[in-house]
């Protein structure tokens, strides 16, 4: 991948990234109930599903669920079950300022907060059909594919940990002038509410003909 390829596709990183999605909500939901420092370990997660993605993509198997009903249907309706829950969760919990539940916070391992960032972007067949459209734009298929998957893979990653860090700073900032338990519980219901969404937008999503 020559550095001209390599400017446009890391263009196409960032708006990938900053555009709203179940990553966004992911990442500002973990700076709210957990704060920066431990929020942005969900981060760590969602990167690492996108790895998973891309490994997926790279081997051929994204080409499988993509060309597959049952195994995109299968992929995506675990998508949708995961996000669903995630929007549950996130409804039913407690409203207590952060500065006050610390302890309850630290019951949330990093671990977790990781396998919640990796199962929210490696379940997810829309990312899998996104990278199949756009990937192959970028490829020289004259050229070690290996080596510039992994270019693409380091350049995914890196934009998503600067996005991903602005959303969950904004979120721990905001949770922290909110105090009143009202304010926290309309805080937590408006996530869930937009993890819902996101798992009914993801069950719309079909896959290409």
């Amino acid at each position: 991948m020559n550095f001209h390829v390599w400017l446009a596709f890391f263009a196409a990183c960032w708006a990938i990234s900053l555009s709203p999605g179940a990553g966004a909500i992911a990442a500002m939901s973990s700076g709210l109930n957990h704060g920066f420092r431990r929020g942005y370990f969900t981060t760590f997660g969602l990167i690492l599903g996108i790895l998973t993605q891309i490994l997926l993509v790279g081997i051929g198997l994204g080409a499988l669920i993509a060309a597959s009903s049952l195994g995109f249907a299968i992929v995506k309706w675990l998508g949708v079950a995961y996000l669903v829950w995630l929007g549950i969760q996130q409804w039913r919990a407690p409203a207590k300022p952060m500065m006050a539940s610390n302890a309850d916070a630290a019951q949330v391992t990093r671990r977790q907060l990781v396998l919640r960032g990796w199962g929210i972007n490696a379940v997810n067949p829309k990312g899998t059909v996104f990278l199949l459209a756009v990937v192959p734009q970028f490829l020289d298929l004259h050229a070690s594919l290996t080596s510039q998957y992994l270019v693409i893979a380091a350049s995914l990653a890196f934009t998503d940990l600067v996005v991903m860090a602005g959303y969950t700073v904004l979120a721990a900032r905001v949770l922290s002038a909110l105090r009143e338990p009202h304010h926290i519980k309309l805080m937590n219901r408006s996530f869930g509410s937009l993890f819902i969404a996101a798992g009914a937008l993801l069950a719309t999503f079909k896959r290409s003909a």
